[in-house]
């Protein structure tokens, strides 16, 4: 029983989305889904650093350049639309988390950006989603 269990957790991964850490999950994974879909290719999800983090790190099907974007969910807008939880702060941090990451794998001199992609999460799957190139500049 526990093999297939295993099995199908690894082929069927499951996500409670319950709360806030659980919105953010599911908002990440439909984010990443989207972004597929576009023609976007993933290079990493969730980077972590001392600085920040950076939800996702995709390659611009069109012309190569690198993006960095932050992923908004909400479940409804009593506090008001995703994007606007994008503050000057997040964008320090993400900015900090991307001149990390950059300078890790020696990455100085590609072209670069950062997205949004704010979603409202809805019952019936047809989730609205919002994707803002270029969101905001370089912030530190």
């Amino acid at each position: 029983m526990d093999l297939i269990k295993n099995l199908f957790s690894k082929v069927l991964p499951v996500r409670l989305a319950t709360g806030n850490k659980g919105t953010g999950e599911l908002g990440e994974d439909v984010a990443v889904h989207f972004m597929i879909e576009h023609g976007y290719r993933i290079v990493e999800r969730n980077y972590r650093c001392k600085g920040g983090e950076v939800d996702i790190i995709a390659r611009d099907p069109v012309d190569k350049s690198l993006v960095f974007i932050e992923v908004k969910a909400r479940r409804g807008l009593s506090y008001g639309v995703p994007q606007l939880a994008v503050t000057p702060f997040k964008q320090r941090q993400i900015s900090k988390a991307t001149l990390t990451w950059l300078s890790k794998n020696s990455l100085h001199d590609t072209n670069a950006r950062f997205d949004v992609i704010a979603i409202l999460l809805v019952t019936n799957g047809q989730h609205k989603i919002e994707h803002i190139v270029n969101a905001f500049d370089l912030a530190y």
